[in-house]
């Protein structure tokens, strides 16, 4: 049996949810399962999920949804694929953005024929985290 994006990402049914700029398309090939949906960003969240076609409004979103990350929550981010839309964006800005703002990622993965989406999650208390495209702060290069 073929898993959906949904499930590959880890989504699960009856999640408090709020994504930023989904395009419609995208939503659907993501094959979502019954969330709580908020539209506005208050209070925690067990799924983030940012659609962002620019390094700088990555830059800008990318910090208020960490900030409302839950306990074992997961933000992604999702980029137009090989410079599709005009991005600027690659998996190296990406996750050197997210390293600049305190979070590490972990699985990427297709949503559709056009997006790209990467997982991150809070680090882990104690743990050294190495990558050639980013470094958390105080963990110098």
């Amino acid at each position: 049996m073929t898993r959906t994006v949904a499930q590959k990402m880890g989504v699960r049914p009856g999640a408090r949810a709020h994504l930023v700029a989904a395009p419609p398309d995208a939503v659907v090939a993501m094959e979502l399962p019954a969330l709580v949906v908020a539209e506005e960003l208050t209070g925690a969240f067990d799924y983030l999920h940012l659609f962002v076609t620019r390094q700088e409004e990555m830059r800008a979103r990318f910090g208020g949804l960490r900030d409302h990350l839950g306990d074992g929550g997961v933000l992604w981010v999702s980029w137009p694929k090989g410079g599709r839309l005009g991005t600027d964006l690659t998996i190296k800005e990406v996750i050197a953005i997210g390293y600049d703002l305190g979070m590490v990622e972990s699985t990427c993965l297709r949503v559709d024929e056009t997006w790209t989406a990467l997982k991150f999650t809070r680090p882990k208390p104690g743990k050294t985290y190495r990558n050639s495209y980013g470094t958390l702060p105080g963990q110098g290069g």
